[in-house]
């Protein structure tokens, strides 16, 4: 891409004259050192240009960075989790081709680089006689850490496309598993974007632009908002508390080391398509919590139920968050201080042969049952891995033993692989189709 022209991105306020006309959106995608940040290392963060019209608060520096779009890998994986989700899939639409999709994902790129770097999506601003190219509702807000991660489904590689002779070697639909009772229509998918940020209103920015790009293309499949991040991801960030009051993720794994990350959520040299080396597949589990049931509960049944203290989140082995859980260790009634059906008994990776995921999920509602009363909601589970046996094998164990089960049902579902970083002039839908 030689010929692409150098644009920088506009102000989320346009400014007259710096509007970028609709033809050149394409060629933003070449001008990665005038979007996000590509003069920096990879994973960087840095402060965005935001509007003076008071829509946003100067003093947050974590709402005001940005985290650069192009990298090794993509961001919104080993990035530290920010506080919101907004998870959407798309079904490629039945009159798309080949081209149409590729031009799509080009399309996404400039886009998702614009929008990461805290500037609209570019456009003809000025036109009267056209819909303006960005929604606007992020305008007057910071970058909030915004991350765009896209990944593609199992069936995005059937015949549609051309695409069935770049499948990676391991994408394919999930098997069924012991504690689910999925809605298809609420799982699975062509293609998904996940876009996380420290503030609600601009990752569903992100997804509503995108989905806006998209008209003609693809069709929305289904969409899920998440508040409250799950997991840490960063040994710098607290343990955060799902909506059972327990601490979730303690033993997650550091996305800050590199090691790990090679041995668990990278996908490999090993991987035949070469295109999605360094990339990961993504699980997403809708699971809904029977909070009534739980509330009900002794405090001493949900401790049993965790293997954990509910207000420090220790270990019923130990008296601090952080203390390796003793599993050999038993009461004078020779029974395991962590009862042998405890989550984190049968979800460690002492226990399972050294078996390991990257937890990134989000706490979620969907208000109130009509019917009944309860209260809909519970955990948005996403996971990053090398490979999907990865979750299958603890889902199995899990699904069959976990005293949790009682609580939980896992109701949608979702494999895809997320591609590896893009590199300067590269697009998303050049890496897919080679």
């Amino acid at each position: 891409m030689n010929d692409t022209p150098d644009i920088t991105p506009e102000p989320r306020v346009p400014e007259p004259g710096t509007a970028v006309s609709r033809r050149r959106l394409l060629g933003a995608v070449g001008a990665g050192a005038a979007v996000a940040g590509a003069a920096l290392g990879a994973g960087g963060v840095l402060a965005a240009r935001h509007d003076d019209d008071g829509g946003g608060d100067d003093s947050s520096a974590a709402t005001a960075a940005t985290v650069d779009f192009r990298a090794a890998h993509q961001a919104g994986i080993a990035t530290a989790s920010q506080d919101r989700l907004c998870f959407a899939t798309f079904d490629v639409a039945p009159t798309a081709g080949r081209a149409d999709l590729a031009d799509l994902l080009k399309t996404w790129t400039a886009a998702a680089e614009a929008m990461a770097a805290g500037h609209p999506v570019p456009g003809d601003e000025g036109d009267l006689n056209s819909p303006p190219d960005d929604t606007g509702e992020a305008v007057g807000l910071l970058p909030g850490r915004l991350t765009i991660t896209i990944g593609y489904g199992p069936s995005l590689f059937d015949g549609r496309f051309g695409l069935a002779g770049r499948r990676p070697s391991l994408l394919k639909r999930l098997p069924q598993l012991p504690g689910e009772d999925l809605d298809p229509a609420n799982s699975d998918g062509d293609l998904c974007v996940q876009a996380c940020a420290d503030d609600p209103q601009v990752a569903f920015h992100a997804i509503r632009n995108l989905r806006r790009l998209g008209f003609g293309t693809v069709v929305p499949r289904w969409m899920e908002l998440g508040f409250g991040r799950t997991s840490s991801t960063s040994p710098q960030q607290a343990t955060p508390r799902n909506l059972m009051g327990f601490k979730d993720g303690t033993r997650n794994i550091d996305a800050t080391d590199a090691s790990l990350m090679g041995q668990h959520v990278w996908i490999g040299d090993d991987e035949p398509q070469r295109w999605a080396r360094g990339g990961s597949y993504l699980v997403s589990r809708k699971i809904q919590m029977r909070m009534e049931q739980w509330d009900r509960d002794r405090l001493g049944d949900q401790q049993d139920v965790f293997g954990r203290l509910k207000t420090s989140g220790a270990p019923m082995t130990g008296r601090k968050e952080f203390d390796t859980p003793d599993f050999a260790a038993k009461d004078s009634g020779g029974q395991y201080v962590i009862p042998a059906t405890a989550h984190i008994r049968l979800a460690a990776h002492e226990n399972n042969n050294g078996l390991r995921i990257l937890r990134r999920g989000y706490s979620y509602t969907d208000g109130i049952n009509p019917e009944t009363g309860d209260l809909m909601g519970g955990l948005f589970f996403i996971a990053f891995m090398k490979s999907p046996d990865q979750f299958v094998t603890l889902q199995r164990v899990l699904g069959r033993h976990d005293a949790l089960n009682e609580y939980i049902q896992h109701i949608a579902s979702g494999l895809f692989v997320a591609p590896p970083g893009l590199a300067a002039g590269q697009d998303w839908g050049g890496q897919l189709f080679g």
